[in-house]
């Protein structure tokens, strides 16, 4: 029985970083995983395909566009078939990164196959029993399938199957309005299908700012794309080749296609998990703020344990493991200041707090907004919807929203900010090139000044200031 110093379990994002470190500093390390492949959710069924696909569509609306920036308009001929061709060689280009014989070259012994814990200290994978130091858990998620009365039988699409299509659905129905769901419908609808959005609550997004989300929802019923909310779906049926979907409100619709965005749910079964004493449930595995499970000898990184699905929260997590399986240095959580994006277009992201999140604590914060419309390179590169939204108090950000071309790139500055304890006036005091679409961040902060600077107060001492000195 092979007896290492680490046994990572799941070859993702998390799981990746992990045994490339700790392999690197000469440890005795075991990667498991459990598809024929590394890389994990991540590469091959989310980020990359989804982006892929996303930047793909944006080139086929820029070229129904080509009368906005003084070219002829053209209506691309989409063949799927091609498209989802692209989207496998730029997974298969980053693979190379995952490429096993990187990870063995380091010294990381990688092997193909279901692990399950005999106990606290022992797995099992294929025939082969491996007995462990550590244990790093990193299993991801996979799609959650709502138990909707005949959605069984009639089958749905899925992101792990969505980026593998031949033919471009006519006609697509999406069953959540989150990130997923709204990425993947703009994306389709630009690419030719006729798309409709079915969401249970209120509001698109439900984690964001309504405000901010129902400005997403208006620019996308803005491209012809039909969106119910507070709708939810009670039936699916198949009628030949169309599949029926019968919601709450009397709604009933029939598509080609349906697909299923509507949550994911940690990948926990068949792990061996009550075995090996590692307390979970349907929502992951708990663990401490040093990222260790119920026995402290076992971690956990990435989905499989929360609190955010997304991949940079995995690898956030994989550095916490490292310093404190590795280098045994206590190190904890800290999830006050966390980014996240929606890659739709105009992009939707956001840090910290909302406005509503604010008052619910207790606090009454200032807000602070501006357009991006008012922003010269908006103008210039037609990206004019959205706004920058900073949630701030006692001068200092809170949280902000961005919806706005780039929105992804743009939070950045506020993270920092928020990250480092700037105040507002460093931001307004910082010189920001121009034309840029970062100066939203300085023109919302002016706002605050303007408000200030302009009012009859200070227009009184100013006229007192100019009369007295010569």
């Amino acid at each position: 029985m092979s007896k290492r110093d680490l046994v990572i379990i799941g070859g993702g994002a998390g799981g990746l970083v992990v045994a490339s470190v700790a392999a690197q500093l000469g440890l005795k390390v075991t990667l498991v995983e459990k598809a024929a492949k590394l890389g994990g959710d991540c590469l091959h069924y989310g980020c990359v395909p989804s982006k892929t696909l996303i930047h793909t569509a944006r080139v086929a609306s820029l070229m129904r566009r080509g009368t906005d920036f003084g070219l002829p308009a053209y209506e691309p001929d989409v063949e799927m078939a091609r498209v989802s061709d692209h989207v496998q060689s730029v997974i298969e280009r980053i693979q190379e990164h995952d490429d096993p014989e990187r990870f063995r070259g380091y010294g990381c012994e990688v092997l193909f196959g279901a692990a399950t814990f005999l106990d606290e200290h022992r797995i099992q994978v294929n025939d082969r029993e491996i007995e462990g130091r550590r244990f790093v858990i990193a299993t991801g998620s996979q799609p959650f399938i709502p138990p909707v009365r005949g959605l069984e039988e009639t089958g749905c699409l899925t992101n792990e199957d969505l980026f593998s299509l031949r033919e471009l659905p006519v006609r697509l129905i999406v069953l959540g309005g989150g990130p997923v769901g709204l990425e993947m419908t703009q994306a389709f609808a630009r690419l030719g299908s006729v798309v409709t959005v079915v969401e249970r609550l209120p509001h698109l997004l439900p984690q964001e700012d309504p405000e901010v989300a129902d400005a997403l929802q208006a620019q996308l019923e803005s491209e012809g794309m039909t969106i119910h909310t507070s709708t939810t779906v009670e039936r699916v049926s198949r009628n030949g080749d169309e599949t029926r979907v019968e919601c709450s409100n009397g709604v009933v619709l029939s598509t080609d296609a349906l697909l299923v965005a509507v949550g994911r749910r940690p990948v926990v079964e068949g792990l061996g998990l009550d075995k090996a004493g590692v307390i979970h449930t349907a929502m992951g595995i708990q663990v401490d703020r040093r990222q260790r499970t119920s026995r402290r000898h076992i971690f956990a990184c990435g989905d499989v344990c929360g609190p955010y699905p997304l991949t940079h929260i995995a690898e956030y997590h994989a550095g916490i493991v490292i310093s404190n399986a590795i280098f045994r240095i206590p190190k904890k959580t800290d999830y006050r200041v966390v980014p996240w994006a929606t890659y739709t277009d105009p992009e939707l992201a956001r840090v910290g707090m909302t406005e509503q999140q604010a008052r619910e604590k207790g606090i009454e914060p200032v807000i602070l907004r501006f357009p991006f419309r008012q922003i010269d390179r908006a103008l210039t590169d037609r990206q004019e919807a959205g706004f920058a939204k900073l949630v701030v108090h006692k001068g200092r950000v809170l949280g902000a929203s961005i919806l706005g071309g780039h929105a992804g790139e743009l939070i950045h500055e506020i993270v920092l900010a928020m990250k480092t304890g700037a105040r507002i006036a460093d931001i307004s005091a910082t010189i920001h090139a121009y034309p840029t679409l970062a100066q939203v961040h300085r023109r919302a902060v002016n706002t605050w000044y303007g408000r200030k600077l302009f009012s009859p107060a200070t227009r009184g001492l100013v006229r007192w200031i100019n009369r007295l000195l010569p």
